[in-house]
């Protein structure tokens, strides 16, 4: 599970990206979508999502205002994932922020050109959500919490 500092950092990472369609585009209003990994009812997602809002916000852009950020939570239902992926498609957003590895697999499967920005996917090589760290190829690119070729030096 990410830490709220590493999501509000992803945010502002993912808030920087349309700064320069909107300059190219200034009436037209972006959409992200949000494929939270938790219940809607859980404190921890909702901190997430506030903190990325937040973020937004900081970075200039405002839900409702220049973008609007739709939001789905996986919660219990062992195929949520597939449903939200596909509502979330359907929107037609210009990016989706997507937790955990359940939920990229959902919306690679619903999407090949709508770029998808992960957070808590453990090893995105080995899952195949990416060609490589460096080069991360296809519509897909994400953040780790740790690089496991790292691992040898901290147990030595």
């Amino acid at each position: 599970m990410i830490g709220r500092r590493h999501f509000i950092g992803l945010l502002g990472t993912a808030a920087a990206w349309p700064l320069g369609a909107r300059a190219q585009e200034p009436n037209r209003m972006r959409r992200i979508g949000v494929l939270m990994p938790l219940a809607a009812n859980d404190t921890e997602g909702q901190s997430r999502l506030i903190g990325f809002v937040q973020a937004m916000a900081q970075s200039g852009w405002i839900d409702g205002h220049n973008v609007r950020i739709d939001a789905r939570w996986r919660g219990t239902d062992a195929d949520g994932h597939r449903k939200h992926a596909t509502e979330l498609i359907a929107l037609a957003p210009d990016a989706i922020l997507a937790g955990g590895s359940i939920n990229v697999s959902a919306l690679q499967q619903a999407t090949r050109t709508i770029p998808i920005v992960f957070a808590g996917v453990v090893d995105p090589v080995g899952s195949g959500f990416i060609d490589s760290l460096s080069r991360p190829g296809h519509n897909t690119t994400g953040f780790m919490l740790f690089e496991y070729s790292l691992s040898g030096a901290r147990t030595a």
